[in-house]
């Protein structure tokens, strides 16, 4: 069995899921970027991201997921709050329902300064690294507290992780 440890997979900002608020695509702050700009709005707004990295039905092989890196920029003011939630969906059996499971883990930067006016590299990072079976998936969720003037510019996500074949 062979283990590459530093693997990383980009999940484009046009991939993730937006609730509440007015979104679209953009030209970001930086030449030759990319990204999805909420517009100035007193509201909590929900930012959902797939974590699309390769599973297996062999347990201790594929992927096994160690953090994921999110970059964002607050614009004009300071958010309320920003909030990370790690979410394991494992998919139902036919005719059942899936379930998820909030997974431990860790938030650099603390969540005083990733309510600020700036450019954030947001990490999540699992306490305890885990193997992705193709019976579940992993799903990212941010919720930004916003007043009236906030914009948000997300720009994208790296997914960190170890393929083992």
């Amino acid at each position: 069995m062979r283990n590459n440890l530093h693997v990383a997979q980009y999940i484009p900002p046009t991939k993730f899921h937006y609730v509440t608020g007015t979104w679209s695509q953009a030209a970001g702050q930086v030449a030759g970027t990319i990204a999805m700009h909420k517009a100035a709005a007193a509201e909590t707004t929900v930012v959902t991201i797939p974590i699309e990295i390769p599973s297996n039905s062999v347990a201790l092989q594929g992927s096994k997921l160690a953090s994921i890196e999110v970059d964002y920029e607050i614009l004009v003011a300071d958010c309320t709050s920003v909030t990370a939630t790690l979410n394991k969906v494992t998919r139902g059996a036919d005719t059942a329902v899936a379930v998820v499971a909030a997974v431990t883990q860790t938030q650099t930067p603390a969540a005083a300064n990733a309510k600020v006016t700036d450019q954030h590299k947001l990490i999540v990072t699992l306490t305890t690294p885990a193997f992705i079976a193709n019976t579940e998936y992993y799903l990212l969720q941010l919720s930004f507290v916003c007043p009236a003037t906030t914009q948000l510019d997300i720009l994208g996500a790296v997914a960190n992780f170890t393929a083992r074949d």
